[in-house]
């Protein structure tokens, strides 16, 4: 069975830092890109980052850019989100995918072929 678990989510203040970890089992992440998600209440779900198989070319949402870092350890076949400078409208679900596809010409980590269940994270004082 092809799985993602995401981890690391929680309650933070506003301006602190949280990691992400998406660790797949029953399939190797090798030659997968894969992407972080979150959907925050009442709104659709958006792209925040995505990873190339190889880790050598990362993509982030605008929102997200200077303050998020994507990494991977494919040896531990998993996948990070480094959170800093948490902003109170970062809460949300993150979820992360498996993609065969890094860029689709119009989408990072497109079409994805296995989705975790979500971690959620609150950020607030």
């Amino acid at each position: 069975q092809l799985q993602l678990v995401e981890s690391g989510g929680g309650l933070v203040q506003p301006g602190g830092s949280l990691r992400l970890s998406c660790a797949a089992s029953g399939f190797t992440l090798d030659w997968y890109a894969i992407g972080w998600f979150r959907q925050a209440p009442g709104k659709e779900r958006e792209g925040v980052s995505c990873i190339n198989a190889s880790g050598g070319t990362r993509n982030y949402a605008d929102s997200v850019k200077g303050r998020f870092t994507i990494s991977r350890d494919n040896a531990k076949n998993t996948v990070y989100l480094q959170m800093n400078s948490l902003k109170p409208e970062d809460t949300a679900v993150y979820y992360c995918a498996a993609s065969k596809l890094y860029y689709s010409g119009t989408y990072y980590c497109d079409g994805p072929e296995v989705w975790g269940q979500g971690t959620l994270v609150t950020v607030s004082s």
